[in-house]
């Protein structure tokens, strides 16, 4: 039982090996991201699934693991601003090599700029792992102040503490239908989702905190509301930024944040691509595309568990369910991820998927959804789709 508990650490070695393949500098660091992406992908594929559903007698302890990733995240992305800036920032070069046997200044400052875009692809790797799928956990406990104010700092790595309030009380709800900004249609690619869901997600979270502050007779134009105490909150992390590195570090850190923002779009855009649902019935596991994948689900919290996610948000990550009969992704996340971002590919290995939901798990309303879907793709594979016979049903003609 005690592995189950230590499994769910495996976030915090990913981000402590991240923080040390950013400290050493120089090569060291394009080496030390390639490896760490290198496990996980390969990871999944020999590792197999996780379908352990474990029950645990202190489930505090779980929660400390998430609380535990705020202060990993800001070691990360202070070595990082540290690791691009000029000079030694703080002299925290000088302390570090004081206490351990390495001049990391002196490797710092050896250290070739294209090795620093290997630094932000890390920082940001990081920011979109430990800090938003962190988030992602905390933001959903709405009835604990302490996780919320945790998740929603998280969150301000990546400028997006709007995830709090969009995708807890408008993705959730909305989830698979055109109301939705983080599902994605068919016939989309992953860079026209992100910048779509990015702006069509703060204006639903705005309209979110409109409506709540409304119903207490205040306007939207105030710190109450959570739209703008939450973008405030990154752009106090962006100032510290850049008191700390400068222009170049408060720089760099921006492009970080960005990276975080952008996973988790990537994040979305896969989770649920292609997928139809009929807003009259609630949400259900075949309503997700979901994974098992042994490293992934230890790393990020059994996110990947995402069709009972869906099924019941409420649900703590620990005891979520795997569900292997659930539509299934390409992969593991970061396996799925890479693939995302080479559409031909992407759509070689998921039109056959999304075919296959239609004929597998759809309803005949959905049937009539997942037709239009098709036709408005302008995806020959899905276009011709549109004319089998599984689509001329009375509802889908």
């Amino acid at each position: 039982m005690f592995f189950h508990y230590f499994k769910y650490l495996s976030i915090h070695f990913v981000g402590l090996f991240a923080l040390a393949a950013i400290l050493v500098g120089g090569v060291e660091s394009t080496v030390g991201v390639l490896l760490l992406m290198s496990f996980v992908v390969f990871g999944d594929w020999l590792g197999g699934d996780d379908t352990t559903t474990p029950k645990f007698k202190y489930p505090g302890i779980l929660t400390v693991q998430l609380w535990l990733t705020l202060p990993l995240i800001s070691a990360i992305v202070f070595a990082a601003i540290w690791a691009v800036s000029p000079g030694d920032s703080l002299g925290f070069g000088a302390f570090l090599s004081s206490i351990i046997d390495y001049d990391f200044v002196a490797a710092k400052d050896a250290t070739h700029w294209v090795h620093s875009i290997s630094i932000l692809a890390g920082a940001g790797l990081m920011i979109g792992m430990v800090a938003t799928i962190t988030a992602h956990e905390l933001t959903h406990r709405t009835w604990d102040p302490l996780s919320m104010f945790i998740g929603r700092w998280l969150l301000s790595f990546s400028f997006d503490t709007i995830f709090s309030i969009e995708h807890v009380y408008g993705h959730h709800r909305y989830v698979s239908t055109k109301d939705d900004p983080a599902t994605a249609p068919r016939g989309r690619n992953v860079y026209q989702h992100i910048v779509i869901s990015t702006i069509e997600g703060n204006i639903s979270a705005w309209e979110l905190e409109k409506a709540r502050l409304a119903k207490f007779g205040k306007g939207p134009f105030s710190l109450g509301n959570g739209v703008i105490r939450g973008h405030l909150m990154s752009v106090f992390l962006v100032v510290l930024a850049f008191l700390i590195g400068g222009t170049t570090g408060g720089l760099f850190f921006i492009g970080c944040m960005l990276f975080g923002k952008a996973l988790l779009e990537i994040v979305n855009f896969m989770e649920h691509y292609g997928m139809v649902r009929n807003p009259k019935v609630p949400v259900q596991p075949r309503h997700s595309w979901n994974t098992n994948k042994r490293i992934t689900s230890w790393i990020m919290f059994n996110l990947p568990r995402h069709s009972h996610h869906h099924a019941d948000g409420n649900v703590a990550y620990q005891d979520l369910r795997p569900y292997p009969d659930a539509p299934e992704m390409i992969n593991g996340y970061l396996t799925t991820i890479l693939v995302t971002l080479c559409p031909p590919l992407w759509n070689h290995l998921m039109i056959p998927k999304v075919l296959e939901w239609d004929q597998k798990y759809a309803s005949k309303e959905e049937l009539a959804l997942a037709k239009e879907a098709n036709l408005a793709s302008g995806v020959p594979a899905f276009v011709n789709a549109a004319s089998t016979p599984l689509y001329q049903t009375e509802e889908a003609s």
